[in-house]
């Protein structure tokens, strides 16, 4: 493995926002391990800054109690009283024992309560079923954190979920910080101190699938530290993410998240570790709805909808993977990697068949695989036979065993300006060949600045070219599979290209309403869905290019107004109940008449009468010439708030699914990082000979609606803009139908 390398709102709703989010937002300022800070919220009233805590005092303790002790023998306790005794021992910290009736606990003086304790205390672990009662004694006792081990909680059902807030608002009240309930001591494992260079810190909400990772320092992988979250009732994912972040010697975070106890804190601590350039790797589960159900009953916290799980992810620089063995190897590789010089990858490999295997893979994965320049490639073919390819992948036939030109290819690769990963997959074994590869790899990488990466194929793992000089190196990072080499060296270069041109988005959120709020929130009318003339009206206050038209109730009405709006002209019917006014046909298009529009009105009213529908009128629209059909909206997640979504529209837009999703606030850059994860993003640069469309047009509608979703997001449950059309470059865009519900 590799070496070191906007306005205010009102008083009430702020601080109501405030509470929700369950801590106060802006700079962090450290007291007593709870951070207090500085307002400052977006014109949404969410907070814009995360807060970091001081965890030092946990990890580090000076002094540490322990409630519940024991000695006895068979007991649960005993075994983990003696875990912690021997980590205060390691860590240099006083351990003070707390039970009742017990004057020792083997061997340490014990105490019978909290309030007995010989001096306060930096850490209490919690051995008691129910640590509720105990908290306002740690909060007397000016303890500054506790961990709660008992189970029973949010996991099990509605009562344990009582029991948990009825424990969260205890915790608050006195001031202390609480690891858990339904957690495990994960923090207090035996780490090995003999490890050099950048560390793994890991986050896990199930202990049990921290292992693999733990397990590294096996391999020679640093890790500095693991916190095991439970049911969060106080400290969350976010806190350590954080704190994580802001350690010198963390290079990589690796978590394990079952749910987010939080959108906005989980989104403020990605953005502090996107900003200080540390990688953050996670197993997220809930892909499923079986898994989300699991998760959910696991650990008691909303999962929140995948999608947009996804999406947030991605958009504050996240790598999520699917496997243990995915996010170890991931995480590995970016804990201790150096930043790339180039992003071109060279695959180099003994058989012929092997490089065009991996380099198929690693094709179809979005690696870039560049042609060596004709200059190289002669360069390579003074050692290499001039029948095999060397134009990447470079095919060398068998590696030189007995003499130094295995080493100068790998060299030679490795100089090109163009390449920034050489990547040498080997099968299996095939000493003395793959012995003398293995140790010609390991030279190259103590003497060049670029990811040099291996990948042993072979199922035993116990030969010597693998055990001692691979897994010997910290400059070569080893794999045993193409996959997972491949998800690891993506998210690398994924990860330095996006933290190269990271911006915070919070850094612009607006935090002074605009003036479009005041207009818009007189068109809401609360637990209703708008008419289509309504939400259009909703568009136009924020900017948003709508056709013109008219609301008509007669027929005489609808021909004075289509001569007003232009022939040709669309006909609406228009109602508040109306969501889907195509499937009833009470839709019609391209009339060009004064006749037509007479009989269009009277067939949309009967139409409307026999299928009960009672309408406020109808639309008498301008006729918009083609162009691209999309979808702008937005939703509210659970878990996020209000989130912006954009996609192919029209009337398929629920079979085609073709859309990106983002969770407010976010930048321009964002906004078309959208438009390319379409699959359909091609019609957008124009096919079969259509003109390409107005790109700038759409981006900024999309911006536009983030910032309705940013000021009415509590009151605007839905909006679907569909379709958008988006008409040829340097004309705009055009929202045809609009559709609005209010919270």
């Amino acid at each position: 493995m590799l070496g070191s390398t906007h306005g205010t709102l009102t008083t009430n709703s702020r601080h109501a926002r405030v509470a929700a989010c369950g801590r106060p937002p802006g700079p962090a300022v450290h007291v007593h391990g709870r951070s207090a800070a500085v307002e400052d919220v977006d014109v949404s009233g969410r907070p814009l800054h995360s807060t970091v805590p001081d965890l030092d005092r946990f990890f580090r303790p000076e002094s540490v109690a322990v409630i519940g002790a024991s000695d006895a023998e068979g007991r649960p306790n005993s075994g983990i009283t003696r875990q912690l005794i021997a980590w205060a021992e390691r860590v240099g910290a006083r351990l003070h024992p707390v039970h009742p009736s017990r004057p020792a606990v083997f061997g340490l003086p014990c105490v019978p309560s909290v309030a007995d304790l010989p001096e306060p205390v930096d850490l209490a672990v919690l051995l008691v079923r129910d640590p509720l009662p105990l908290v306002e004694e740690l909060a007397s006792a000016k303890v500054k954190f506790a961990v709660a081990f008992a189970s029973g909680f949010a996991e099990t059902g509605a009562e344990g979920a009582a029991a948990q807030a009825r424990l969260s608002a205890a915790v608050r009240r006195g001031g202390l910080r609480l690891l858990g309930p339904n957690t495990n001591l994960n923090a207090f494992e035996e780490f090995r101190e003999d490890l050099e260079g950048p560390a793994i810190a890991l986050i896990t909400q199930s202990g049990h699938q921290g292992r693999p990772v733990f397990t590294l320092q096996e391999l020679g992988i640093r890790l500095s530290h693991w916190a095991p979250t439970g049911n969060e009732a106080d400290l969350e994912t976010a806190d350590f993410i954080s704190y994580f972040a802001s350690r010198p010697e963390v290079g990589a975070i690796a978590m394990y998240v079952e749910g987010l106890k939080d959108g906005r804190s989980f989104l403020l601590a990605a953005d502090r570790a996107a900003r200080a350039k540390v990688p953050v790797v996670a197993v997220k589960v809930g892909r499923t709805e079986t898994g989300a159900r699991t998760a959910a009953s696991h650990t008691g916290k909303l999962t929140g909808s995948d999608t947009v799980v996804d999406a947030a992810m991605r958009q504050f620089g996240v790598i999520r993977v699917d496997g243990l063995d995915e996010l170890q190897d991931t995480a590995a590789l970016l804990a201790r990697a150096r930043p790339p010089r180039a992003e071109g990858v060279v695959v180099y490999s003994i058989s012929g068949g092997t490089g065009a295997h991996f380099s198929d893979l690693a094709t179809a994965a979005g690696l870039p695989l560049p042609t060596l320049s004709p200059e190289k490639q002669a360069e390579l073919h003074q050692w290499i036979p001039g029948d095999l390819s060397v134009a990447n992948p470079v095919d060398n036939g068998g590696h030189p065993v007995g003499d130094w030109r295995g080493r100068k290819i790998i060299d030679a690769i490795l100089a090109d300006p163009s390449v920034g990963v050489l990547i040498c997959p080997i099968t299996g074994p095939f000493p003395p060949m793959s012995d003398k590869l293995a140790q010609d790899l390991v030279d190259a990488a103590e003497h060049t600045d670029k990811l040099v990466c291996v990948v042993w194929g072979s199922p035993v793992g116990t030969e010597p070219a693998y055990r001692t000089t691979l897994l010997g190196s910290s400059r070569v990072a080893t794999f045993r599979t193409f996959a997972n080499c491949i998800t690891a060296v993506r998210a690398y270069l994924d990860h330095h290209r996006f933290t190269a041109s990271y911006r915070s988005p919070f850094d612009d959120a607006p935090r002074t309403p605009s003036p479009s709020v005041r207009k818009a929130q007189a068109l809401l009318r609360p637990g209703e869905r708008l008419s289509e003339h309504a939400a259009k009206q909703l568009l136009r206050a924020y900017g948003i290019r709508v056709p013109r038209e008219q609301l008509v109730t007669s027929a005489a009405a609808a021909v004075r107004a289509a001569g007003l709006v232009g022939y040709p002209v669309v006909m609406k019917a228009s109602a508040p109940q109306l969501a889907h006014k195509t499937e009833l046909g009470l839709v019609r298009l391209g009339l060009t008449s004064a006749s037509q529009v007479r009989d269009t009105y009277r067939d949309l009213t009967d139409i409307a009468r026999y299928e009960g529908v009672e309408l406020d009128g109808v639309l008498v629209c301008q006729m918009v010439e083609r162009g691209v059909e999309m979808v702008v909206g937005v939703t509210h997640d659970s878990l996020f708030g209000p989130t912006v979504t954009v996609g192919l529209g029209g009337v398929l837009v629920e079979v085609l699914r073709d859309t990106a999703v983002r969770v407010p606030p976010f930048g321009e850059d964002q906004a078309r990082a959208m438009l390319t994860e379409l699959r359909g993003r091609a019609l957008l640069d124009g096919v079969r000979g259509m003109p390409p469309a107005d790109v700038d047009a759409l981006v900024e509608v999309v911006l536009r609606v983030q910032r309705m979703a940013l000021e009415l997001g509590d009151d605007l449950a839905e909006l679907d803009v569909n379709p958008l059309m988006v008409l040829p470059r340097g004309q705009g865009a055009v929202a045809l139908d609009a559709l609005a519900v209010c919270r």
